[in-house]
């Protein structure tokens, strides 16, 4: 059975699909990127800021559906230059133990909603 989970805390989707989504024990986050929810406004004054925004989306999106960090098996990142990798992934880290961090790939692309500059899905489980 198919479950969708709704935050006011992260923003709300920008086309036909929902923040999350339970099946059974997994839960499919949707890429988020670096709107802030309250007011919709992109969150681009540094890379940094703007990882930092994408990353407290997930954790509203996964704290609603009753999980943390901890429970995130993969996660896939969007760049719009590698360049950037460096910088989010400093970020990033800062979300998840190195011992315990999930799978995840990172891939640029020529370009993202809203001409972001990142955006991160995952998948957690609930085990």
């Amino acid at each position: 059975m198919k479950k969708i989970i709704q935050t006011s805390k992260a923003p709300a989707p920008i086309g036909p699909y929902n923040q999350a989504v339970w099946a059974q024990d997994t839960l499919y986050i949707s890429g988020q990127i670096g709107l802030n929810p309250e007011t919709m406004e992109w969150q681009n004054s540094s890379i940094q800021i703007e990882t930092e925004q994408v990353m407290q989306n997930l954790k509203a999106i996964l704290e609603e559906a009753g999980l943390d960090f901890t429970k995130v098996v993969k996660t896939t990142i969007f760049l719009s230059d590698m360049e950037l990798f460096a910088q989010v992934n400093e970020v990033y880290g800062n979300y998840f133990e190195e011992s315990t961090a999930p799978a995840r790939e990172t891939v640029a692309v020529k370009a993202l909603p809203k001409y972001v500059n990142v955006e991160i899905s995952a998948i957690a489980v609930r085990l």
